[in-house]
Order: structure tokens, then sequence, then C-alpha cells
């Protein structure tokens, strides 16, 4: 049996998804294809930011967040080391924590140094240092959500950038991108005072979160039609 425990790392939950979703994913769906999907249920989420509707909003993000896991498994990129060099206990814009880019106007990206010795374990020790980085209590829940949205605008034109011409520099984006996005997941998390990793690990608790199987057997139709 496959299940995700509460304590996970990024990378035991990208192990997690590929056991359990990597076959289908490969058999039904490319990248673009998971992509829409990311998008599909971001959005859903980002709506029960906007009916005031948390559990909504969990799931929602919860799922789409699995799909941004799977499209970095098709694409071979270690997402926990991506997240770490881009935001080493620092904001990846200012270099500071807490980030004060808006206090103090920086308007040039900061050269940021990384220090091994910091560096998180677990998901949710990565989710505790983004709070710290950018305090939930600073901003509201639906600035965090804008943000997300803005993300993944930004994460979809890296895609479609790399789709237009499967260029090197296009593809080394890709993985500058979804680390700011699965920032803005951690901005989500924090202001609605959520455990990701927790929730990942009640959905997560026994195979795949619907068929109950390893790998899943999800029908194609099962898969694009499910509602949360």
């Amino acid at each position: 049996m496959a299940s995700v425990k509460q304590n996970t790392t990024i990378n035991e939950y990208q192990k997690f998804v590929q056991e359990v979703y990597g076959l289908p994913n490969d058999r039904f769906f490319s990248p673009w294809d998971m992509l829409t999907n990311v998008e599909r249920f971001m959005t859903k989420g980002l709506k029960g930011i906007r009916k005031e509707d948390k559990d909504k909003t969990k799931v929602n993000l919860l799922i789409s967040f699995s799909w941004l896991t799977s499209m970095m498994n098709q694409f071979h990129i270690d997402l926990e080391n991506e997240v770490w060099k881009r935001f080493p206990y620092l904001c990846s814009y200012c270099a500071s924590c807490p980030c004060f880019c808006k206090k103090n106007k920086v308007e040039k990206r900061q050269k940021v140094f990384i220090d091994e010795n910091k560096r998180p374990k677990t998901l949710e020790d990565f989710q505790n240092m983004f709070n710290k980085i950018y305090p939930s209590e600073t901003r509201t829940l639906e600035h965090a959500g804008i943000h997300l949205a803005e993300e993944i605008g930004e994460f979809a034109e890296a895609i479609l950038a790399y789709r237009g011409g499967h260029k090197e520099e296009d593809f080394n984006n890709i993985p500058l991108e979804a680390a700011d996005l699965f920032s803005c997941f951690m901005g989500v998390f924090n202001s609605i005072r959520e455990n990701m990793a927790k929730e990942l690990s009640i959905m997560f608790s026994n195979n795949c979160h619907m068929c109950k199987n390893t790998p899943c057997i999800c029908s194609f139709k099962t898969i694009t039609e499910f509602k949360s």
C-alpha cells in the first residue's frame, strides 16, 4: 500500500505521486494536459477563497498541487531541490527573511546565498520556512490567492515557451517558475492556517484517493470528469 505520511518530505511525496499516478499519467496525459488540470483545480480553489469556503479551497489546491508534482515527474525535475535553490530561507528577490521587497522597494533581484545547514527536512518544515519569509499575518488570504493566480500564469508561459521550440533555455525557466508556484501554494495554506502535509496524508492515506489502488486504475473519463 502506498500512502503519504504527515512527516513526508517533498521528495517522498513526489515519489508517491510517481508510484501511484505515473502509469496513468504516461498513458493518458501529456505535460500540457496536466497543466490544464493544475489550472483547472487551482481555479476551483481560488473560487473557494472568493466564496469563503475553506474546505473547497483546501481540497482543490491539494489536487492542483498533485498535478504539478506529476508534471515535475514527467519533466524529471527534483522539485524539492529547485525550491531550496530558489528560496534558501530567503526571499528569492530581496534575499531577506522576512521579505523586505515592499518595504525597501527592491527593484533588482538580489543574489541569494545558500546555507545548507538551514535546509528544511519535511514538507511541513518548508511550509514553516515560507511563513517566516512571507508572514501570513502581513497579507490577506485574497492577496495570497491573487499571487497564486499570478504565478500559475507565469508557470504556464514557461511551459508554452518550451513547447514552442523545445529550447534548453526555455526548459531551464520551468523549474524556476515551479518553485515560485510552490511558494504560493504554501502562502495560501499558511493564510488558511492549514498544514498541507497533514492534509495530503489524510487525502492519500490509502493509495489513489479515488480508486484506492496503486497504480491508480481510474478511467480517463473518471479522471477528467472528477468534481470536488
